[in-house]
């Protein structure tokens, strides 16, 4: 049983009370604290609840019928009362208690019970069942208590004496100890062959009462039951061969001896799974006698699900002569307990098998797992332990520091830690003090998981190295949680860095991977704030907090024309990442985590398209805490993006969205979770689930989420001679024609940044060091972001030859008259050609197009040529020629796009897509709107959310409407943004509200429009414009800058009230605003930059909408009241209300909860001041 979920439970005792057990949250806090007394304190001491829960390796809430908490219990892996060093306890209970087999692996220690009156005892006794159906290897539950208390009726029931042993040093009038067994709540499992008529050897169970041994009495009682709790047939004939392509089985690496429990010698035959990139496709093959047997069918009873592995032993012993057990399981079939020990084998890239293939070694069974501190007599065994992976010397580096010094040479202290196993080294750790533990604090959301502040610096670990014999791999978390302990540490995180496409870390500190990772959590980033650093002087955050600062001002480098400023400039931003914190994806692990269980869900998602809604789609399944995706694929044309973030002038050819930066591909570490399958979709059999890829390779699927987005496509000639004197008017321009002829070595239609990479390094070869012709053709906004990284990338300005085709609708690309005007001067300035309404006619004259030499095109009065030496199409945005064709071809409903419901769902029910690529059912009379018109990334965020209902026990499940009610389409409320630096060497960047484009003219026309504030000049590079609606919320933001642009700061004004923004409107009605880029980098402005803002807001509401005095409305209550006309005033409304605030409690509420906001997030906000500091 999880305690993830509520689950009724009915107590031993003979009680009518049901009770509902879950994990101990922080808003019970309050709770305990009532039931807390003076009995409490003089059996457990004086306790800060809030500690206790932060260091508890397991905390339990009992709930009664009405959902009221009536118990707690905090269990750490440590004695309470701080009698002995909690890494040495085992030593002190050997010696002085007459307890044996007590060990980390199955003991846990009682710090805190309380309950209520009404109902102690039974609470206590469903708190202990509740820990030890929870836990299964825990088989003792120790309570220190001071010699002259009382236990109490409550703990008396579950708890017995423990005797000191003879010449014991311990003094019983200052301490005794209590114990309670696993036995005496959860019998153990009596293992027999069934009665079975079959052939079959089939296992049963009954259940028994034993004492464990070294417990104190003999004994057993067998209870029979009628009915079977679990069922194993296992068969000797019915073998799966470690050759089949289902899954790796490596060469024998590792010896292991069984104790005698287990019978014989037995030997492991399992590398650690941490291959190389470049030994993918290798196949080992196993040619050595047939040692495994295979599993059939498992079912057991849910109350005695977490004892499955009690089998394990017996089956074992029915094939003395077989080392490994193995089971596959359907990918669709949750986890169940039993295979929670097994270890999932990885499967190869081209299996298509429908099973999950889990292997578990008889060697697991052994129950002497140790973690102790690392001796130098353990190196040979670590050396043999490590010696496959591909950092094993940094490994053993790092052990030899250890033992040598037990510090790093810059005095950071070095923790070591072996885990043993009948004396044989079976796992590796390495660990330093936390020595950034600000910055990570600043920069990740640790406090999802912890309260900061109840943990000191140096409880703080950083993993270096973790390596784990996967025979033992379900020993992972206690092998974490002892580290924890021995180590004095309450918190490890572990970074992932990026790799570069040869698989080489790009960080020289990079870690070693580590075989824990799937117990870890991964940890949001953070948004940033840019600071004013010069303006703020002394009230500036520190130094740890704004190191990426630095770095933030070369993201957007002033780009230089010549070809060797742009080498010095990438070899500037190289050597300046070096001096700047590298960028990670951070995982954590604390106490807490030790047993909270992890759903590891096996269902194929398949994702085609790497673009924002599918990034974003993946990145929010991958930050599920207690979710882990065991097969995510992205099928990509260049695979995932952000692999070379050092290239900075490819990142300048097209527009960006700002979804995500290469900092962001960082810090997520999507390699980390996501298989990355490089190639094109080009067909999908929806029969045999699985996406064609390049025509050659087939990708399984159990659900499919198409995000391909639209692409620019080849420009298809219109074939007119120009020798005709042809205008437009007289030639066909059919802009949804496909062009099928033989496409040109210099046609460039950019997508993404591969594209543009691979344009550079032909430029690099054919047009830099020749006077050839560069023709640009379209419209977009990447025009303009294209010529400006072609000037930037060394082209002559008069070799560049701007066309612009005729418009298809009057809503030009940037929908600005003063913009387009200081874009305009710069071409000129820079000497680029611009032609406008200009049609493609024909290549080389109609002759054979690769390459193009000559370009023709027709206008509204005389056509024109052009030599030719790149061509660059900006033109014919659309659904990918391939990916029409693989939807077509699968018979899902396409009409212009690929048809969806309001649920992403298309006529398939396992099929999804999302993003520009598709578009809603004409059932909802909204052909204008797509997904088009809004956020990428939030679109990939709440395609996410409807899927996470299929996997995620936690949540509850959704019912979706009526066929004939849901007829509205859902209205995303995320703002939109795009940008790039335009010819000039102008930083632009627009922030608008999702809605269908409309001509910026017609929309200040509009007797609804509000108000617009402008600043600066666009000329002159400092153009500021902000659009207030007619509710006094910002709508539209549009900078035109030479400056770079702090484009997350001026995000977060989106939406914002004008009265929240220092009274934007009044003061520049007053003339007191004369340049808004200033204005925003006040002071003030950077509270409404923090990340966390968004819930303050929330707070405050909470507070005014709460009724905080009894016979008061609440202030909402009291807005609606003279809203509605209920109150008779001899006052304006606004006074009235403004003097019942003053006057009221929710004035002192708001103020308190600002500044507490101040001061727990000072780090980022220190220019802000509170109580206690003037």
């Amino acid at each position: 049983m999880s305690l993830g979920s509520a689950a009724s439970l009915s107590s031993p005792a003979a009680s009518s009370v049901v009770f509902s057990a879950r994990r101990t949250e922080a808003y019970d806090i309050p709770n305990i604290v009532g039931y807390m007394n003076f009995a409490t304190e003089a059996l457990f001491g004086r306790i800060n609840v809030i500690y206790l829960l932060e260091t508890a390796n397991l905390a339990v809430t009992l709930t009664n019928q009405k959902n009221v908490a009536v118990a707690h219990a905090a269990f750490l892996d440590y004695p309470n009362w701080n009698i002995v060093d909690q890494a040495h306890w085992e030593t002190y209970l050997e010696k002085n208690y007459d307890v044996n087999n007590c060990t980390p692996l199955n003991t846990l220690f009682v710090h805190l019970f309380v309950a209520s009156d009404e109902c102690a005892v039974d609470s206590s006794h469903e708190i202990m069942k509740t820990v030890f159906q929870t836990v299964p290897e825990l088989h003792f539950i120790l309570l220190f208590m001071p010699g002259l208390n009382d236990l109490g009726a409550d703990l008396a029931a579950a708890f017995e004496p423990v005797k000191i042993v003879p010449r014991s040093s311990v003094n019983m009038d200052l301490y005794s100890l209590f114990v309670c067994e696993r036995h005496k709540y959860c019998p153990q499992l009596y293992i027999r062959i069934a009665r079975s008529r079959t052939s079959q050897i089939t296992v049963t169970s009954d259940v028994q009462i034993t004492k464990p041994q070294g417990g104190g009495k003999s004994g057993s009682i067998l209870l029979k039951k009628s009915t079977v709790s679990a069922i194993v047939p296992s068969t000797g004939s019915i073998i799966l061969k470690p050759s089949q392509e289902s899954g790796r089985l490596s060469a024998p690496s590792l010896q292991i001896p069984v104790d005698e429990e287990l019978q014989e010698e037995s030997k492991a035959e399992l590398l650690i799974a941490t291959e190389a990139l470049d030994r993918e496709f290798f196949h080992p093959l196993y040619r050595g006698a047939i040692n495994a047997f295979c599993i059939q069918l498992f079912c057991i009873d849910e109350k005695h699900s977490t004892m499955s592995l009690d089998f394990m032993k017996f089956v074992f012993s029915l094939f003395p002569d077989r080392d490994f057990c193995i089971i596959s399981v359907p990918r669709l079939v949750p986890e169940f307990h039993l295979i929670q020990s097994f270890v999932r084998i990885i499967p190869f890239s081209n299996c298509t098998l429908d099973h999950e293939l889990y292997i578990f070694h008889r060697s697991g069974l052994l129950k002497s797992f140790v973690v102790r501190a690392a001796k130098s007599t353990d190196v040979p065994g670590v050396e043999v332990l490590v010696k496959t992976l591909d950092l094993n010397i940094s490994i053993l580096e790092d052990l030899k520091k250890y033992i040598s010094a037990r510090r790093d040479p810059d005095g950071t202290p070095v923790q070591a830690f072996v885990a043993e196993v009948l004396d044989q080294i079976v796992g590796i750790s390495v660990i330093r003090n936390e020595m950034d533990i600000e910055y990570i604090r600043s920069h990740y959301n640790i406090e999802d998981f912890i309260y900061f502040s109840h943990h000191q610096q140096e409880e703080h670990g950083h993993l270096y190295h973790f390596a784990l014999n996967p025979i033992f791999h379900h020993y992972a978390k206690h092998f974490m949680k002892e580290i924890l302990r021995l180590s004095y540490k309450n918190c490890l995180y572990y970074p992932i860095y990026p790799q570069d496409e040869d698989g080489k870390f790009k960080n020289p500190c990079a870690h070693s991977l580590t075989s824990a990772l799937h117990y870890m959590v991964p940890v949001r980033p953070r948004r940033q704030i840019v600071y004013p650093l010069e303006k703020l002087g002394i009230n500036a955050p520190s130094k740890q907090v704004s190191k990426d600062q630095e770095k933030y001002r070369h993201v957007f480098l002033e780009v230089s024309s010549h070809l060797v400023m742009i080498k010095e400039m990438e070899r500037h931003l190289e050597d300046n990442g070096k001096k700047n914190q590298a960028k990670y994806a951070l995982y954590h692990f604390n106490r807490k985590l030790s047993m909270e269980p992890k759903v590891s869900v096996n269902i194929r998602i398949v994702v085609v398209g790497a673009s924002n809604v599918g990034l974003s789609f993946l990145e929010t399944l991958v930050f599920c805490p207690h979710l882990k995706f065991n097969n995510l694929t992205l099928i990509s044309t260049h695979g995932l993006p952000g692999k070379d973030a050092s290239n900075t002038l490819r990142k300048l050819f097209l527009m960006t969205s700002h979804c995500f930066s290469f900092d962001d591909f960082a810090l997520m570490s999507l390699s980390s979770w996501v298989n990355i399958v490089v190639g094109k979709m080009t067909g999908i059999d929806r029969s045999a689930k699985h996406v064609v890829v390049s025509k050659d390779r087939k990708v399984p699927y159990d659900h499919l989420v198409l995000c391909t987005g639209q692409q620019y496509r080849a420009p298809c000639p219109s074939g007119a001679d120009i020798k005709e004197l042809l205008t437009n008017r007289e030639v066909s321009n059919n802009t949804t024609k496909r062009y099928t002829g033989a496409m040109p070595c210099n046609l460039f239609t950019l997508c993404d940044d591969e594209d543009a990479l691979m344009a550079m390094n032909w430029l690099k070869e054919k047009v830099i060091s020749s006077t050839g012709n560069v023709i640009v053709y379209g419209n977009t906004i990447d025009i303009y972001t294209t010529i400006e990284a072609l000037l930037s990338f060394g082209v002559a300005g008069s070799n560049i030859h701007l066309v612009h085709p005729p418009l298809n609708s009057n809503i030009t690309s940037l929908n600005n008259n003063a913009i387009e005007h200081a874009v305009q001067k710069a071409l000129s300035r820079a000497g680029v050609t611009e032609y406008r309404d200009s049609l493609l006619a024909q290549w080389n004259d109609g002759n054979y197009p690769d390459p193009i030499e000559y370009a023709s095109f027709t206008t509204n009065t005389k056509p024109f040529k052009l030599q030719c030496l790149a061509f660059f199409n900006f033109t014919n945005k659309g659904v990918d020629y391939d990916t029409f064709k693989a939807v077509n071809d699968a018979c899902l409903v396409y009409d212009g796009k690929l048809v969806i419901d309001t649920n992403f769902h298309t006529n398939d029910v396992t099929i999804r897509a999302a993003g520009p690529l598709t578009k809603f059912s004409n059932i909802y009379y909204a052909n204008e709107w797509t997904h088009s018109n809004f956020s990428s990334k939030e679109i990939g965020f709440q395609l996410a959310a409807t899927m996470l209902n299929l996997f995620d026990p936690t949540l509850e499940p959704i019912f979706e409407l009526p066929e004939d009610m849901d007829r509205l389409i859902p209205i995303y409320k995320g703002c939109k943004a795009q940008g790039g630096i335009v010819p000039g060497k102008y930083h632009y960047v627009h922030i608008f509200k999702p809605g269908i484009p409309t001509r910026l003219d017609v929309q200040e026309s509009q007797p609804n429009y509000g108000m617009a504030i402008t600043t600066g000049d666009a000329v002159k590079g400092n153009y500021f414009r902000i659009h207030v609606n007619q509710y006094s919320l910002i709508e539209t933001i549009t900078c035109f800058s030479k400056e770079p642009i702090p484009v997350s700061n001026y995000m977060c004004l989106f939406g914002q009230h004008e009265r929240l923004l220092n009274n934007l409107c009044s003061r520049w009605r007053e003339g007191l605003i004369t340049n808004l880029y200033s204005y925003f980098m006040e002071p003030w402005a950077l509270v409404i930059y923090h990340d966390r803002f968004d819930d303050l807001k929330k707070e405050l509401r909470q507070i005014l909408v709460s009724i905080q005095e009894e016979g008061l409305p609440s202030m909402q209550e009291l807005v609606r009241q003279v809203v509605e006309g209920e109150l008779a005033l001899l006052e304006r409304p606004k006074t009235y209300l403004k003097r019942s605030y003053k006057q009221s409690v929710y004035k002192n509420l708001l103020e308190k909860s600002i500044l507490n906001y101040l001061h727990y997030n000072n780090y980022h906000l220190p220019m802000f001041a509170w109580p206690g500091i003037i």
